[in-house]
């Protein structure tokens, strides 16, 4: 029976292009049919066999512990990993990987807090497969959306992620897709990082592509990323 590893919620944002609603509520707890963005992940997580939750949180920070407590209705046990009040402000994505690994361990599944994917499985055989390679990560990347066309990785014929060519062109069977912001990663990936190092993801996952270490799946399900007041009013209407 595969082990479920433990997860990572990125909910320390600031939402910019959410604001006015986000100036009193952080984007993951805005709701989508009356349920907490991060909420649906935290159901689907616990659905899944997951039990360990990490969330890094920054802006409007207390409301998160407030909100969700301490897991145990989903049967989950979440900790706080407070960037705020620990930094001073948000340490970006591989910043706040790195602050929560002691938390995580060498495996674990990463995924935004802000965007809304009901139907993704997180499947204890797709970790534990993971957990016995040598990538850094394995992303899973969507069809490109409105607000990027171009995507952001070319995913080939053997499922390994590959930067965009410059002109453009693909490899054969490869396609220019999103990422989704869901992963499972390991430790390596922010290797060297400083816990309170503000960092960003890409430059992780661009030296992840030169040493050949980032593999991927292409997800065909339902997938949005509410980045925006109407794309979140879209999904409420539904």
């Amino acid at each position: 029976m595969p082990t479920q590893l433990p997860a990572l919620i990125l909910a320390a944002g600031r939402g910019e292009r959410m604001r006015p609603l986000t100036d009193h509520t952080p984007k993951p707890l805005l709701t989508v049919q009356g349920v907490p963005l991060i909420e649906w992940h935290l159901r689907a997580l616990a659905r899944d066999g997951v039990r360990e939750v990490v969330i890094n949180t920054a802006h409007l920070e207390d409301q998160f512990p407030a909100t969700l407590g301490d897991g145990s209705r989903w049967g989950l046990r979440i900790r706080y990993s407070m960037e705020g009040r620990d930094h001073g402000g948000a340490l970006e994505t591989a910043g706040g990987m790195a602050k929560a690994l002691p938390w995580l361990g060498e495996a674990f599944w990463v995924l935004a807090g802000d965007v809304f994917v009901p139907d993704f499985r997180f499947e204890a055989e797709r970790a534990d497969a993971f957990a016995t390679r040598e990538d850094w990560a394995h992303l899973w990347l969507v069809d490109n959306p409105e607000h990027n066309p171009a995507g952001d990785f070319v995913l080939d014929a053997q499922g390994r992620v590959q930067g965009k060519a410059a002109d453009g062109a693909l490899p054969p069977g490869g396609r220019a897709l999103t990422y989704s912001t869901i992963g499972l990663f390991r430790s390596a990936m922010v290797e060297g990082l400083a816990v309170g190092q503000k960092a960003a993801l890409r430059p992780c996952l661009e030296r992840a592509i030169d040493r050949g270490r980032l593999s991927g799946t292409h997800y065909a399900g339902a997938w949005t990323d509410v980045g925006t007041p109407e794309r979140l009013a879209a999904l409420n209407q539904r």
